[in-house]
């Protein structure tokens, strides 16, 4: 009987061990509510994630933040108190990235966000960008539309902090190359018209409009103005660069230009570039999945996800145990030391003072045509 407990004793201490040596991660992503079409793209790539990194087992523990800013902070809550988990994914709307920041801080817990959401300074110590920065994506924006000829643009953009900080970054970027924003107006992430807003944006007749919205609620704003006569340039964000924007919008967005990330367009990028073969990859990966012609650029940041970790695991497994703040102490250092590394959305390099990591090189002009993205 002694030897039978002795035995049981021992095995549950093996279980324990295996079980503290399982990497945790949380994820939190807009499944429902208006973000669902930047998160369902992730999580389908999530589907696809490996079952083991470094040799260890992963454990994805997803959860949907319904785009709400109170559900992601509750999602954040039990992922580092119920969960005990290693690292949080998320989420992929900028103000529930915000929230999860907060709780991601306090806890000492790293934070990929899968949105460019802007924090305070020495706010974002345990946050860590997937996605270009607004100043990025503007840069060459802002660059396209001078050799358009753009002199005057007009802003329709959300209320959040995602359509803010596009316009806080993106009008100071405008001016130093001569282009005024004549007009500025906003909208909730709700919201199912935006009549008002467009007949002034379209009155105002600025030589390009520029609409900050995210998945297939990008196509809503732009069909109002392109509905009430305007004729000029319309410009999109790197989140509208998902086939949501067509699907919708249909005609009414031919001639688009949206900015993005390499990943979206792999098979057109020049075989020079350096995210060339990683962005065919998870093209291929993700279409063989999902479906054909499914790529999106939000689907392409859960790629660069596991681009991390596979690089910053080996040596964070080194110095502690999963399920310690050891260990979450040394994944925090091993992505602020893991040097320029190639992403299927670019080259990231991100420092301690830094991150966000992606250069000024990394946005991509596309163009509609004939419901397709196009290189410019």
């Amino acid at each position: 009987m002694k030897l039978k407990k002795t035995l049981v004793a021992m095995a549950t201490l093996l279980v324990s061990a295996a079980a503290l040596a399982d990497i945790n991660i949380g994820v939190s992503l807009a499944l429902t509510g208006p973000g669902s079409g930047l998160g369902i793209p992730m999580n389908n790539y999530y589907k696809l994630f490996p079952q083991t990194i470094a040799g260890e087992k992963v454990n994805l523990i997803i959860l949907d933040d319904a785009s709400d800013p109170g559900k992601g902070a509750q999602n954040a809550r039990r992922f580092v108190t119920d969960d005990k988990v290693d690292l949080i994914i998320g989420s992929c709307i900028t103000p529930v990235a915000a929230a999860i920041a907060e709780i991601a801080a306090e806890s000492g817990t790293v934070q990929l966000a899968a949105s460019p959401v802007g924090l305070p300074p020495g706010k974002d110590s345990w946050t860590f960008r997937l996605p270009q920065s607004n100043t990025v994506m503007g840069h060459a924006m802002v660059n396209h539309m001078v050799k358009q000829g753009v002199k005057t643009v007009g802003f329709l953009g959300y209320t959040d902090a995602y359509g803010e900080q596009w316009l806080k970054e993106f009008t100071p970027l405008a001016e130093k190359n001569g282009i005024k924003v004549i007009a500025a107006e906003r909208f909730a992430r709700s919201d199912t018209s935006v009549t008002p807003q467009a007949l002034k944006l379209v009155s105002a007749n600025p030589d390009a409009m520029l609409v900050v919205a995210s998945g297939s609620g990008a196509a809503m704003p732009e069909m109002a103005i392109v509905e009430r006569g305007y004729k000029g340039k319309i410009y999109q964000t790197h989140a509208a660069a998902t086939r949501d924007l067509m699907r919708v919008g249909g005609k009414a967005v031919e001639g688009t230009f949206v900015v993005s990330g390499p990943a979206v367009i792999a098979e057109q990028l020049p075989d020079s570039h350096p995210s060339k073969k990683l962005a065919i990859d998870f093209v291929q990966k993700y279409e063989k999945g999902v479906g054909p012609g499914t790529r999106n650029q939000f689907a392409g940041h859960a790629y660069d996800s596991q681009i991390v970790l596979e690089k910053i695991l080996p040596g964070a497994l080194k110095k502690a145990k999963p399920g310690t703040k050891e260990f979450r102490a040394a994944l925090k250092e091993g992505i602020e030391t893991m040097g320029r590394t190639i992403f299927a959305h670019g080259v990231m390099n991100w420092t301690k003072d830094d991150h966000w990591g992606f250069t000024n090189e990394t946005g991509v002009m596309l163009k509609v045509v004939n419901g397709e993205f196009k290189v410019e």
